[in-house]
C-alpha cells in the first residue's frame, strides 16, 4: 500500500528558497546574515525560557535539588517576577542584548569560517579552529568580567568545541 502525501517542510509552506532566506549579493554576506537571524532567534528563545525557569523555581522550590535552589540568580535583574511594565521592559530589553549576543557569535563564526575557505582555498578543520578561538575570544573580550585567562579559556573552547563539530560533521 503506498502513499501519495506530499512532504512539505516549514520553509516550503513559507516560501523560502532552498539556497538561504536572503540574497545580499554575496555568498559572504548571505552566510553572514543568516547565521546572524537563525542564532539570534535561539538566543532569544534560551533567554525567555531561562528566565520563565527561573521565575518558576522563585514562586516554589518543592522539590528541587540544592544545587538549583542555591542558584536562582536571575540574568535579568530588573525583572522582580511581577507583571508590571518594568519587568517586561527588562525581560524585551534584556532578550534583545541576549540575542544580538548570540547573533554576533554566529556571524563572526559564520564569516570568518567563509573568509578562511576562501583565503586557503579548502574547508578543513583548521579553518573551524581558527574560527572558533577568535570567536571566543570575541565573545570572553564582550563579556562584563573579562580577564586574561578567561579570554584564552574561551578561545581554547571556542576552537576545541568547533574543531570537533567539523570533524563529526556526516558521522551522526
Amino acid at each position: 500500500m503506498s502513499s501519495n502525501l506530499e512532504t512539505k517542510s516549514l520553509f516550503d509552506e513559507i516560501g523560502f528558497k532552498k539556497g538561504g532566506f536572503f540574497d545580499l549579493g554575496h555568498p559572504l554576506l548571505n552566510s553572514i546574515t543568516e547565521s546572524f537571524i537563525k542564532a539570534a532567534g535561539i538566543g532569544a528563545v534560551q533567554a525567555v525560557t531561562k528566565e520563565a525557569y527561573l521565575t518558576a523555581v522563585e514562586s516554589g522550590d518543592g522539590g528541587l535539588p540544592p544545587e538549583i535552589r542555591g542558584n536562582k540568580k536571575s540574568r535579568f535583574p530588573g525583572i522582580t517576577g511581577e507583571t508590571n511594565r518594568k519587568s517586561v521592559e527588562a525581560l524585551v530589553r534584556n532578550t534583545g542584548k541576549e540575542s544580538v549576543q548570540w547573533g554576533l557569535a554566529a556571524g563572526v563564526y559564520s564569516g570568518l569560517t567563509y573568509g578562511l575557505k576562501e583565503a586557503r582555498g579548502v574547508h578543513d578543520w583548521k579553518n573551524s579552529a581558527l574560527a572558533g578561538a577568535i570567536t571566543g575570544a570575541a565573545l570572553a573580550i564582550t563579556s562584563e568580567d573579562q580577564s586574561h585567562e578567561q579570554i584564552v579559556q574561551c578561545a581554547i573552547t571556542g576552537a576545541a568545541i568547533s574543531t570537533a563539530a567539523n570533524l563529526l560533521t556526516g558521522i551522526f
